[in-house]
């Protein structure tokens, strides 16, 4: 086997990465194309350029869960979250940073690499022969010739479109004495969604408040993108008639009110999201809202008046693949096993989350390379619980892009194994105490 590493992309889970199979003493050549062939989206040439926001968001470790992944790859020598600490600029609990002043340094150090080979060229193949050690970090705006070489290899219809994100909400904080559990007319195991019901009022005070809530705009280079009825927005199917979400997402027919025995007016349900059952999506529920109203009316939901919410909706073009399907535990491609893939284009949403896979995938290919073993971070890690969600934990019918959050990670345990029912900032301490206790021993015994 070939010893050397080709890594196409040039941002933060690229250059993630290569930083770690360099590190550890792996020849990678990493290929950008910029500025040989421009994106709508970047304004430079610099690798890892911020192209959204300059914000990593939260640095608290010990009560969020993207705080505890910032921790962890600080204990995994990050090369992206020792630049973002070297150049963090005044944000309140956010970890922020100079984007200039932080690409320019990343670049520097991938640059100045003795391990590593940056090259500028775009790469439109994925067959050269002397390639055997593969990564594919080209996130959410993959060229188009690429774009069609990986489809060649994994058999996806599609890789340039709208991903219409419906609302996640944490289970426990659905209110069970009000929503209840059953499929229409039975169905399946007659127990597969959560039904939230509405009498006519409420039905109706909804529809107005989906009518008037504030919406985004998409971003220029997204308007050519067509989404379909499938995944229209759910303020736009509101605003064809007070009656077409009764009619559509939020018909109440064959189901009964499990509580009281009456037929509800309409009906919000929810499927399970991951395997755990800690997350469950609201059904058809894809949306433009702006986040602060979609919080607001969705706790308009009878059940949903506390819910808290692990990600919210959004409909916007992406390239990603369905990797619960597609990739192994080592997020290599099961009937291309060569090729790995890294960072959004694996259905991870966030600055941290896609360098957090790169960095994993970098080291997993380090490792395949040196015939050694690798042995993934545990599950109850933050690294461990986004590369599980990813590659099994899941629902592969329901794959959409996720931020990490602690519904990812298994349930918290008494001695007695029985699950401990802890609320709010505890329970998130909690998450966060076990994930890096679990990290440090799991980074004692590697080493």
């Amino acid at each position: 086997m070939s010893s050397e590493l080709h890594i196409i992309g040039g941002g933060l889970a690229g250059t993630e990465a290569a930083w770690q199979a360099a590190s550890l003493g792996i020849e990678v050549v990493l290929y950008e194309m910029r500025p040989t062939r421009k994106t709508e989206v970047h304004k430079t040439e610099t690798l890892a350029e911020l192209v959204c926001s300059n914000s990593f968001r939260s640095d608290d470790h010990q009560s969020n869960a993207v705080g505890v992944l910032h921790q962890e790859m600080r204990m995994m020598n990050s090369l992206i979250m020792q630049i973002a600490d070297l150049y963090k600029v005044p944000a309140g609990g956010a970890l922020a940073v100079d984007r200039e002043l932080f690409a320019r340094e990343v670049e520097h150090r991938i640059a100045s690499h003795p391990n590593i080979t940056l090259k500028r060229e775009e790469i439109t193949s994925l067959d050269n022969p002397d390639w055997e050690n593969i990564i594919i970090a080209t996130g959410p705006l993959t060229a188009e010739p690429l774009a069609e070489a990986i489809k060649a290899k994994t058999g996806e219809a599609d890789l340039a479109f709208f991903d219409a994100i419906a609302p996640i909400v944490y289970f426990e904080t659905i209110n069970m004495d009000i929503a209840w559990f059953q499929s229409r007319y039975d169905k399946g195991d007659g127990k597969d969604y959560i039904n939230c019901p509405m009498n006519k009022s409420q039905y109706e005070a909804f529809i107005e408040a989906l009518n008037a809530g504030d919406k985004m705009m998409f971003k220029e280079w997204e308007e050519n993108t067509p989404y379909f009825d499938g995944c229209m927005p759910i303020e736009i199917m509101a605003s064809r008639g007070p009656e077409t979400l009764r009619f559509g997402p939020m018909k109440p027919v064959g189901l009964t009110n499990a509580h009281d025995k009456s037929r509800p007016y309409a009906v919000v349900q929810l499927r399970q999201d991951n395997k755990l059952g800690s997350l469950f999506n609201i059904v058809g529920f894809q949306t433009k809202l702006k986040y602060a109203e979609q919080t607001r009316i969705f706790r308009m939901i009878p059940g949903l008046e506390e819910a808290e919410f692990a990600r919210l909706g959004g409909l916007h073009r992406n390239t990603f693949i369905n990797t619960p399907r597609l990739l192994d535990a080592q997020l290599r491609l099961r009937s291309y096993p060569k090729i790995r893939f890294a960072g959004q284009i694996t259905g991870v949403e966030g600055y941290v989350e896609s360098a957090a896979i790169g960095g994993m995938a970098g080291k997993m290919a380090a490792y395949e390379i040196l015939a050694k073993q690798w042995h993934s971070p545990p599950e109850d890690t933050a690294h461990g619980a986004l590369l599980t969600h990813l590659t099994s934990g899941a629902v592969s019918d329901s794959f959409q892009p996720m931020n990490v959050n602690f519904g990812l990670f298994p349930p918290l345990l008494n001695a007695d194994n029985k699950s401990r029912k802890l609320r709010g900032r505890d329970r998130k301490a909690a998450y966060a105490s076990r994930s890096l206790s679990s990290m440090e021993q799991f980074l004692e015994v590697q080493s």
